[in-house]
């Protein structure tokens, strides 16, 4: 009598892959991101595709035209050459000065009269960071007031006359922007770049001290190289807030005299609301949101550029 036994194969049991477990943290920020930016960005993308005026007007399509429009604008190639403007002010000068300001607070007042004042000086600097845009605006619009502001009394006082109209001239309003957007952001760059220095070795410092360098060659061979990285974020992310600045140009001259301060984003919100071209504005808002990618995605690449060369020559 033969007995058959029939053996049970127990396969051990598939483990789950390794993101599944990131889930429960990535669907909060995905959903964020679709609501947020993802579905704005395509609706704003459709719209520039028709002519609309908004509300419960039909939507009439119209394809490729309001691009087409777009290239024998004037005012809308001049909202983007004030552009080049708007990163002048935010971005080279105040890095340039942030740079040498964070070095000096850090390297000399540090030093010299103690982390405490470089602390309360660099806390100064950030203030108009912090301040919103409306109490910056009604404080310019006080001190560069053509009539009563405190910039022309003054001037009055020296026995100038005829003071200059500064946010109402054709030829000094654009500056009078760039000046305050340089106040507003020289703070930016100052804390990023102290921040930076707190983790450069300091016997770099002492032995470069020691050799007799002073403090000019000290910043060129020493700081400057060694907030490379930092100095890429502070370029990129100020480079996109020039980019899409709005709130100050609304604030203190809204786009004028004669277009004179007009930029991308304030010309896609005339569009959309003063003017009721909804379409027309979608489409200089999708051009702006092109730009800023492309010019993020230029300066990312240098900056991998320069992190790989940086690695090949250790």
């Amino acid at each position: 009598m033969t007995s058959s036994s029939s053996t049970t194969v127990v396969r051990p049991r598939r483990r789950p892959a390794r993101w599944v477990g990131y889930l429960p943290y990535l669907i909060p920020g995905v959903v964020a991101f679709v609501l947020v930016i993802g579905y704005p960005l395509v609706t704003n993308v459709y719209i520039s595709f028709y002519s609309w005026r908004g509300g419960d007007t039909p939507l009439r399509w119209v394809g490729l035209g309001n691009y087409q429009a777009l290239l024998h604008d004037t005012a809308f190639w001049t909202s983007f050459r004030n552009s080049v403007a708007m990163i002048v002010a935010m971005v080279i000068v105040p890095t340039a000065i942030g740079l040498v300001l964070a070095a000096v607070l850090f390297d000399y007042i540090g030093r010299k009269f103690g982390g405490r004042a470089a602390a309360v000086l660099r806390a100064s600097y950030y203030l108009p960071q912090i301040l919103p845009v409306a109490v910056a605006g009604v404080l310019w619009n006080w001190i560069l007031n053509a009539e009563t502001g405190a910039l022309n009394v003054i001037l009055k006082g020296f026995g100038v006359t005829d003071p200059p109209n500064w946010l109402g001239s054709t030829s000094l309003a654009l500056p009078s922007v760039m000046l305050v957007l340089i106040w507003v952001q020289i703070g930016y760059p100052v804390v990023i770049f102290m921040s930076a220095l707190q983790r450069v070795d300091p016997e770099l410092y002492e032995a470069a001290e020691l050799d007799g360098a002073g403090w000019a060659r000290r910043f060129r061979a020493i700081t400057i190289p060694q907030i490379r990285p930092e100095t890429f974020v502070v370029v990129l992310t100020c480079t996109v807030a020039a980019l899409k600045v709005f709130a100050p140009i609304y604030v203190l001259t809204r786009g004028g005299p004669e277009s004179s301060t007009l930029v991308p984003s304030y010309y896609s919100y005339l569009n959309f609301f003063d003017k009721s071209k909804v379409g027309y504005g979608a489409a200089v808002a999708t051009v702006l949101t092109l730009v800023i990618v492309v010019v993020a995605g230029i300066i990312l690449g240098l900056q991998s550029r320069a992190e790989r060369r940086e690695r090949e020559n250790r």
